[in-house]
């Protein structure tokens, strides 16, 4: 039942992205998605603080308490807080964001939970990884279908390396907005295609760095290339394909707006 868990959110989530504006229940179809959300979540920080990821555990906390506290939003229709904000409507932003995580959750979750498309991803970019190589000069030998060698040191390909992630995000906040196709094409090709391209870059550099010892011993080698200076490259690479995004699609602005407005109300009928 645990790991169906994700499927029933997610699908409570896609029902009430289609499910029309007007019926009375899809509230109550969101509500109960986003709080079956927040389990999936909640059930995650035992696995990365037995890892020692102290920030991942921050992070699943925080998704399973902001999913709790969107949930509890829907289910109760508070006409105080769903209403119309500094003139953006809370509701509309809301569901902007129910559809965001149900297309997003689904483009990751296929590949994360069901083996066969796991697979099916992390070969395809161990072989792209390997062909990108080849053409910068980089010799890598493939030892099985998820695991590389570069002058004798191996280096396994995992989801993490095929920047699902990232491309899921951006797929989830592009579908979201209510926009034009003609606006939404140019916002998919440089975000999309550009992230799997530059992984497939960072992937080939990791490698090369570790294998050929570019900044001391292996380990040292591989943990400048990967965590420092390939973790700050994805970072200003996201933020400035980020910023693109939202020029080509405002909207997704206003549902940012709509959401932090939810929020501060909350706060203020608390108070």
């Amino acid at each position: 039942m645990i790991e169906n868990i994700i499927w029933l959110a997610l699908g409570l989530l896609v029902i009430a992205s289609v499910v029309p504006q007007g019926s009375k229940f899809k509230f109550t179809i969101a509500g109960i998605g986003w709080l079956f959300f927040s389990v999936h979540w909640v059930l995650q920080w035992q696995h990365y603080y037995k890892l020692e990821d102290y920030v991942n555990v921050a992070l699943t906390v925080f998704a399973a308490v902001f999913c709790v506290f969107i949930g509890f939003v829907l289910m109760r229709q508070d006409k105080n807080l769903l209403g119309n904000i500094n003139g953006i409507s809370t509701i509309s932003s809301i569901f902007m964001m129910t559809t965001a995580a149900a297309i997003g959750g689904l483009s990751y979750f296929v590949f994360s939970e069901i083996p066969e498309m796991n697979v099916w991803l992390i070969s395809t970019v161990t072989d792209q990884t390997i062909w990108l190589a080849s053409v910068f000069g980089v010799i890598i030998t493939r030892l099985d279908w998820n695991l590389i060698s570069v002058n004798g040191y191996k280096v396994e390909i995992i989801l993490a390396c095929t920047a699902i992630e990232s491309i899921a995000l951006f797929i989830g906040i592009i579908a979201s907005a209510n926009a034009p196709f003609k606006r939404y094409a140019p916002a998919f090709l440089i975000s999309v295609p550009v992230i799997y391209g530059l992984n497939l870059i960072r992937n080939v550099f990791v490698v090369d760095a570790y294998g050929m010892t570019w900044f001391g011993s292996p380990e040292t080698s591989f943990y400048i290339a990967h965590t420092v200076i390939a973790k700050i490259g994805s970072l200003i690479a996201l933020f400035l394909i980020a910023y693109a995004v939202l020029k080509i699609l405002p909207e997704i602005i206003d549902m940012i707006d709509g959401v932090l407005n939810l929020v501060r109300g909350i706060f203020k009928h608390a108070g």
